[in-house]
């Protein structure tokens, strides 16, 4: 993880009850270009201090970003920001206990392999887990897996 592999994020609150952010790229997109909806992304990320995300949601967002900015310049303006907060990110590995659990995953809900993915990094978080998420595909699948899902978008 980035800032530290010691420990997993605890409540800012210091009740020592686990509770992170979870943010998968649909949803870290949106804090970074306009959106009737970044509302809800950077609320939701202004009220948890333990922001975390698997290892791919860097280089999706990187993606989605470079296809979302009109210029060079405004590609490496939009990469820059992300770069800039990435570090304070917990970042799950995408090890074979990762894909293991995604494979699981993918096959209980029937979603895709990359939304498997998301669902089983934050699986791996200790509950609660709130689960930020834009994708139509994640929330029932999120939701089955106990975590308080965010989200404007209806499943």
């Amino acid at each position: 993880m980035s800032g530290s592999t010691a420990r997993w994020p605890r409540s800012a609150a210091g009740e020592g009850i686990p509770l992170s952010l979870y943010v998968d790229s649909s949803a870290l997109v949106r804090r970074y270009v306009h959106d009737r909806h970044r509302p809800v992304v950077v609320d939701a990320m202004a009220s948890d201090h333990d922001w975390c995300a698997s290892a791919l949601v860097r280089s999706e967002t990187q993606i989605a970003l470079h296809r979302a900015a009109g210029s060079s310049r405004a590609q490496a303006a939009l990469w820059r920001s992300l770069r800039d907060e990435w570090e304070a990110f917990w970042v799950i590995p995408l090890d074979d206990r990762c894909m293991t659990r995604a494979a699981e995953i993918g096959a209980t809900f029937g979603v895709r392999i990359v939304d498997a993915i998301h669902l089983a990094a934050a699986d791996r978080l200790p509950a609660p887990v709130r689960y930020l998420t834009f994708d139509r595909q994640q929330i029932p699948a999120a939701d089955a897996l106990g975590f308080e899902v965010i989200s404007p978008i209806e499943p």
